[in-house]
């Protein structure tokens, strides 16, 4: 696979995992197949001709669904709560705890520069290798994860949320025939070449939810049958920061159709036989970010960054993920801690601003060492 290897580099350490077990009582409602995002064809849709502008990078795919994205949907509560209900995703909840899927887009590693084997350890691969999140329950070896029917070398449309937008490349890989589910995902079972890549494709929507997506056409692998998992690489041209990302799929003459998600859902590789619906759109734990300068001066400038709770549920903590133009350092920084590694600058709450309600903001401020004048940032903002 030496056309996916970079030159090595070592990984940052991982946080300990922070394990829990999945709260709640499951729903009571009746629900067995979920259409994901799309039905997918042969034909480019109208939306696809729709092109915004390149902008700001959080996000993971919705058609065919990844692991933690369908998991989100599967474990959504008209509270914005997640009580998962397909195994796999409670299994993953329990390890990882639910902070995975409020933040279902943040896969990624911000050193990754596009890297896969050789960096990624093999039994990481649905994880990345995460180090600011626990992702490692998304890593389990099992045959009942939500999945998505397909037709092995039909044209579907690709959609993949853009949380934050920025501009890169998409590769999408398919795993070989003798891939089994019940073994943690290696890089030599992925086939050698991605069957399609994708640059700076169209898109929809305004960052930040879960209606706006990057879109391309592409055609399936033919000849595959069965269980298998697209594994798909986002390589952002402006940065270092790289997402990766497991959609499980079944090739049975499928449309799009996607099982094994909500309660009472039966064998999530059984063919979709009732009509899909979709759970309510919660957003639960969510925050925004938003930059402005204060201040400016011949060696550098002064920011501000507002964070603010847009969701439906109290959250205890956030960070917030800012990419600085090349060369500029931070000089000082206060009303949270903050790491920067090159231009990837993450910063984490105080102790006592880290508790907002439903609507509530709080701010940080910092300086920017820099021979340029002040620079529009755009950062975004996770829960923790």
């Amino acid at each position: 696979m030496s056309t996916r290897t970079r030159t090595p580099r070592r990984a940052t350490s991982r946080r300990p995992a922070l394990r829990r077990r999945a709260a709640g009582k499951r729903a009571a409602r009746k629900n067995k197949a979920l259409l994901a995002g799309a039905v997918l064809g042969p034909a480019i849709v109208a939306g696809s001709l729709l092109t915004a502008p390149q902008a700001a990078a959080h996000g993971a795919p919705m058609v065919p669904g990844s692991r933690t994205y369908l998991c989100w949907k599967d474990g959504l509560t008209q509270t914005g709560q997640i009580i998962p209900n397909n195994p796999a995703c409670a299994a993953a909840v329990a390890q990882s705890g639910t902070s995975s899927l409020y933040n279902w887009f943040a896969v990624l590693r911000s050193d990754g520069e596009g890297r896969t084997e050789g960096f990624i350890p093999d039994g990481e691969l649905c994880s990345g290798g995460a180090v600011v999140y626990d992702f490692s329950g998304y890593d389990l070896a099992r045959n009942d994860w939500p999945v998505t029917h397909l037709t092995a070398g039909a044209d579907i449309e690709f959609r993949y949320n853009k949380w934050a937008a920025h501009p890169g490349t998409f590769r999408t890989y398919i795993t070989k025939d003798s891939w089994s589910p019940t073994r943690p995902l290696a890089w030599s079972d992925l086939e050698a070449q991605p069957f399609y890549s994708a640059t700076d494709p169209p898109s929809v929507g305004s960052p930040g939810n879960e209606n706006a997506y990057y879109h391309w056409n592409a055609r399936l692998p033919s000849g595959k049958s069965g269980r298998h998992i697209i594994y798909t690489v986002w390589e952002r041209s402006d940065s270092r920061e790289t997402f990766y990302s497991c959609s499980d799929v079944v090739f049975d003459g499928g449309n799009g159709e996607v099982t094994g998600v909500g309660p009472g859902n039966g064998d999530p590789t059984d063919p979709p036989t009732d009509p899909p619906t979709d759970p309510p759109d919660t957003p639960g734990m969510v925050c925004t970010a938003a930059f402005r300068s204060v201040n400016s001066w011949g060696g550098g400038y002064q920011g501000e960054v507002t964070v603010t709770n847009t969701g439906t549920l109290p959250i205890n903590g956030w960070m917030a993920h800012i990419t600085l133009p090349s060369g500029q350092t931070i000089g000082s920084l206060w009303n949270g801690t903050y790491t920067q590694s090159g231009s990837d600058l993450t910063v984490t709450n105080a102790g006592w601003n880290g508790a907002l309600g439903v609507g509530q903001s709080t701010t940080f401020g910092f300086t920017v060492n820099t021979s340029g004048a002040a620079a529009g940032l755009d950062p975004h903002c996770m829960t923790t």
